[in-house]
């Protein structure tokens, strides 16, 4: 066998797909979208070409371990390709046909469907893991019956042609809403990243980021709260951040005192915050979009201050912690930064501003992104080292097919389970659920929503997780009087945090294999790390104003204010330092400041802005002294114990 020739094949048939995928979206972006089927079908077609791909690659690498029979290895994922590319096909060819019989199903689709479920299942399990995949076999499982359960959750039973009924051919299933974004929006935005990305735009966030923190104690850390802040903007996914921002800030923190699992678990959590930072934000929002019916460009002002107030808190726990371990600066560690360097290099930007501003003049996401591409090709010829050559052009296509592949499988994955709560009603009972089990408390109900979200979202790609809880737990929370996009946002950020969450956190693993730290000990202390922010929801459900939703830029400052605020007096307290060590007073001082923060009476707002105002003067006057011991000794990198 020619391994050469089968691999050169095979990244020449990745090549094309990659850039069919990009064509697609593109071309829809500026002439309009296909009818759902055509274009839906045909996203997920190319989808599991590259998935395919990809896994008889891996099998040809001889730089990879495989298993002692290749052969069937390879058997096996070109049989699951044939029999995905036969069952979307057939949608493909046939959706007017489809669509004339109003969702009636034929014997040989329901075989079809069986197939179509399998593959996708398979492909997930390459691609996304096995969690999503045991996930929706539930929800299958439950469908078909569901009719033994026990009241509440039981159902009256649906036969085999019925669930594939609704979950192949419904347009709540497979094909329905989760897909459509991932082949419409997402997708051109993730172009949009990647072409930043491989034009140098994302380096020159960082080098921002860098330069903005060099002087402050913890400077490295900071960096990366920064950097991955501003490369959210373009990136839109925990994971991607990570490997994106990780590899330049992690070994920054382990250099200037950090342990691994610390630097490691800053990262996570500052790469999780990513996909609430606008304009771009996560695949999740283009979804809340479609499900509130609200446009793009509300909920991404509403996201905006709720994403500043996650950074600025996780900022004030990275401070306290440095001040804790005595953490030199980021100059002390030996960087410097070039700000005519940075400034030369600024045109690449220039995409960023052009999708902005065209989304606030009332242009579609898909267009806005259309034309930030174009922007971003044309700045890239501008330098030499930036230009847009034909090789970049396919590894641009490549990258960006590789982002949108977890994305797709897992709204595809997702469109079964919507599909079977849609048929069974397990939505309402579950939302009845959390209502009657709260009895009608909504601090009780948002403490088990945000459970909820976390245990359902573990192992799942945030996209898949909202769209999870927003069918399941989010109506309840506007049954108890919560507004529809603060509802959303509140579940959508609870969701995002299981990203960090033990014992399954995507970003927390991550980061691990970049800072060569235990997943597990990363995954918790970026729960510590990540506590803060925890809270971040409850303000906007609690204070809505932060949304900026029907009130006065006054009353959006005082409640942006007040929330930093409670933030960072949550911060003291759990990391137990503020200019020094605080005493078990103190830090129940900051606790019982941080809740009234919480809430929207301005009264109770400006007594605990003067409690903490003297609460500030007594512990620095107490600390004052003491300055120089209250931290740790300086830390470094053979520091044993550091952050445990």
């Amino acid at each position: 066998m020619d391994r050469p020739r089968i691999v050169s094949a095979l990244n020449f048939i990745l090549a094309l797909t990659a850039l069919a995928l990009i064509g697609l979206t593109l071309y829809s972006a500026y002439f309009g979208v296909f009818p759902d089927g055509i274009q839906r079908s045909a996203h997920l077609l190319m989808i599991f070409v590259l998935v395919t791909a990809y896994a008889l690659r891996d099998t040809f690498d001889a730089d990879r371990p495989h298993s002692s029979y290749p052969g069937l290895k390879r058997f096996f994922a070109v049989l699951m390709m044939t029999g995905g590319l036969v069952a979307v096909g057939h949608q493909l060819v046939n959706f007017e046909a489809i669509n004339n019989r109003y969702g009636a199903i034929t014997q040989y689709e329901v075989y079809l469907g069986v197939l179509l479920i399998i593959a996708l299942f398979d492909a997930c399990r390459r691609t996304i893991g096995w969690p999503i995949v045991l996930l929706a076999s539930a929800f299958i499982l439950y469908g078909l019956f569901g009719n033994y359960l026990p009241s509440p959750f039981g159902h009256r039973g649906y036969s085999v042609q019925r669930v594939m009924s609704q979950v192949y051919l419904g347009g709540g299933g497979i094909f329905g809403t989760p897909l459509g974004v991932s082949a419409t929006f997402v997708t051109g935005v993730v172009v949009l990243g990647a072409l930043l990305e491989k034009t140098g735009a994302g380096q020159v966030l960082m080098d921002i980021a860098t330069a903005l923190t060099g002087r402050l104690r913890g400077g490295p850390a900071k960096a990366a709260v920064v950097g991955s802040s501003l490369m959210g903007m373009i990136s839109g996914t925990a994971v991607a951040n990570v490997l994106t921002t990780g590899p330049i800030s992690i070994p920054l923190m382990r250099k200037s005192g950090y342990n691994k699992e610390a630097a490691g678990a800053i990262e996570a959590v500052a790469s999780t915050g990513g996909q609430l930072m606008p304009p771009v934000m996560g695949a999740a929002a283009f979804i809340m979009a479609e499900f509130t019916e609200t446009s793009y460009l509300t909920i991404a002002k509403a996201a905006f201050l709720p994403a500043v107030i996650y950074y600025a808190v996780l900022l004030a726990m990275v401070h306290f912690e440095a001040v804790r371990r005595n953490i030199p600066v980021l100059r002390d560690a030996g960087s410097t930064i070039d700000w005519a360097s940075i400034l030369k290099r600024a045109y690449l930007l220039a995409p960023l501003p052009i999708f902005i501003s065209m989304l606030l003049n009332g242009y579609s996401i898909m267009l806005s992104s259309f034309w930030a591409i174009v922007a971003a090709s044309l700045v890239s010829f501008l330098s030499r080292e930036s230009a847009l050559t034909p090789a970049r052009l396919i590894e641009t296509a490549q990258a960006a097919s590789r982002a949108v592949i977890p994305v797709a499988l897992a709204c595809a994955a997702a469109g079964v389970i919507i599909g079977i709560i849609t048929l069974t009603g397990i939505g309402l009972k579950f939302s009845t659920l959390v209502v009657l089990l709260s009895g009608g408390s909504l601090p009780v109900a948002l403490v088990l929503t945000m459970l909820t979200c976390l245990v359902l979202g573990m192992g799942l790609p945030t996209a898949a997780a909202y769209i999870l809880v927003a069918t399941l737990v989010a109506p309840a929370l506007v049954d108890l009087g919560v507004g529809l996009l603060a509802a959303h946002l509140f579940v959508l950020y609870s969701a995002m945090l299981s990203s960090i969450t033990p014992p399954v956190a995507l970003a927390a693993y991550a980061a691990a294999s970049i800072a060569d730290g235990n997943p597990l000990k990363i995954a918790l202390l970026a729960c510590k790390f990540g506590m803060a922010a925890f809270a971040v929801p409850y303000f906007f459900v609690y204070d809505p104003s932060i949304l900026g939703i029907d009130v006065t830029v006054t009353q959006i400052g005082v409640s942006f204010v007040t929330a930093i605020l409670g933030g960072v007096c949550a911060s003291a307290a759990i990391i137990g330092f503020f200019k020094g060590r605080l005493t078990l007073m103190t830090r129940l001082g900051f606790a019982v400041l941080a809740i009234c923060f919480l809430t929207s009476d301005w009264r109770l707002d400006l007594a605990a802005g003067l409690a903490l105002a003297a609460l500030i003067y007594v512990v620095t006057r107490a600390t004052f002294p003491q300055n120089q011991q209250a931290g740790a000794q300086p830390a470094s990198i053979k520091s044993k114990g550091d952050l445990k």
